[in-house]
């Protein structure tokens, strides 16, 4: 180090640490940080018997719910002023009381909703969605209840309003119209207004229905009315805005006419009108017939065997056990057996 500090002034440091082999940065002195010192204090800090005066105020019977600014106001009102809101939330603060000063509502943890259902009928989902119009911010609420196993459309309604009024007179007719028996569905919906509201509820509870609501936030938990208004609304034919509610009904009745008689993926391309009415073995058979007709005349274009037609899942589920889709595992495990179950069975899990 004092051959860099006698070095000539007119050679750089830096030329000097690479002839010496030396990092410039390690030849500088380091500095010692300066000893920190007690904080001198303040002459304009309340005193600690102003600082207890505080605390005793805000603590009191009459403030120990209400916020620091309300406090402050109220003292104002009356004339009073112990210290400015700032210097309150600082004695708040070092003594530790600065969080949410009420009561709060503790987090709510609900069960994960699972259904399965291996018949029409024994499962509904339905939802609510928003239908807009030509008049800008105006919509109306296309109330839908699907059948989970068929996919078929049992009920729908397009309304102005959105209430449990309504929901209620949807279900009254759905549940007349398809002779449901007391405890023999269960009716899944996410948490809006109208599927939580005590009227609605009431009404299912008297008629023999089981609740099954999705946890807050989590649309997943109702995956098939959901996938249903997105093949709704794109749709090749959907308006995307009606002139009023009597258009939006005629599109939609024609929609839902149609939907019933096309081949749904979900289910192995039969219709939801195949499954729901009981036409699945008839729709198979003729399936099963052409394939035959066509392996006997071109034979050698199977070199794995003759074709076998496919049959929809014998369950579909909410949310399965095991994390997969259910439906597709039983389904190829039924159609290697070629079997096509169709018994009651439905295992829904701590219904609210």
């Amino acid at each position: 180090m004092s051959l860099l500090e006698q070095r000539p002034s007119s050679l750089p440091r830096s030329r000097a640490c690479e002839a010496l082999g030396l990092s410039r940065t390690g030849t500088y002195a380091r500095r010692r940080a300066p000893k920190r010192t007690a904080p001198s204090p303040q002459p304009r800090q309340l005193s600690p018997d102003e600082e207890r005066a505080v605390l005793d105020l805000v603590n009191s019977e009459r403030h120990q719910d209400a916020s620091v600014r309300v406090i402050h106001a109220s003292e104002l009102n009356e004339g009073r002023m112990l210290a400015s809101v700032s210097t309150i939330y600082r004695i708040l603060r070092r003594h530790q009381q600065s969080r949410e000063r009420r009561t709060q509502r503790p987090p709510q943890h609900h069960a994960v909703p699972r259904i399965t259902a291996r018949a029409p009928n024994e499962a509904w989902s339905w939802d609510i969605t928003k239908l807009p119009t030509i008049q800008r911010g105006v919509y109306l609420n296309l109330y839908q209840v699907l059948d989970l196993f068929s996919r078929y459309p049992v009920a729908w309604m397009i309304s102005r309003k959105e209430n449990a009024a309504l929901a209620r007179h949807l279900f009254d007719q759905a549940l007349s119209a398809h002779h449901i028996q007391p405890g023999t569905l269960v009716i899944h919906q996410d948490r809006g207004a109208p599927m939580i509201a005590h009227s609605y509820r009431d009404f299912l509870d008297a008629f023999g229905v089981r609740r099954s609501y999705s946890r807050p936030r989590v649309s997943n938990d109702n995956p098939y009315s959901e996938a249903h208004f997105k093949t709704l609304k794109y749709s090749p034919g959907y308006p995307g805005r009606f002139r009023d509610i009597d258009h939006a009904r005629a599109w939609t009745a024609g929609f839902i006419s149609e939907y019933k008689l096309r081949p749904h993926e979900g289910l192995a391309f039969y219709t939801p009108a195949d499954v729901f009415e009981g036409r699945v073995e008839t729709v198979h058979a003729q399936r099963q017939a052409a394939l035959d007709a066509y392996y006997a005349e071109h034979p050698q274009r199977y070199p794995k065997g003759p074709p076998v037609a496919s049959r929809p899942p014998t369950q579909v589920c909410i949310n399965p056990e095991d994390g997969v889709t259910a439906a597709a595992d039983t389904y190829i495990r039924d159609a290697e057996a070629g079997l096509y179950a169709h018994d009651a069975v439905i295992t829904p899990e701590k219904m609210t």
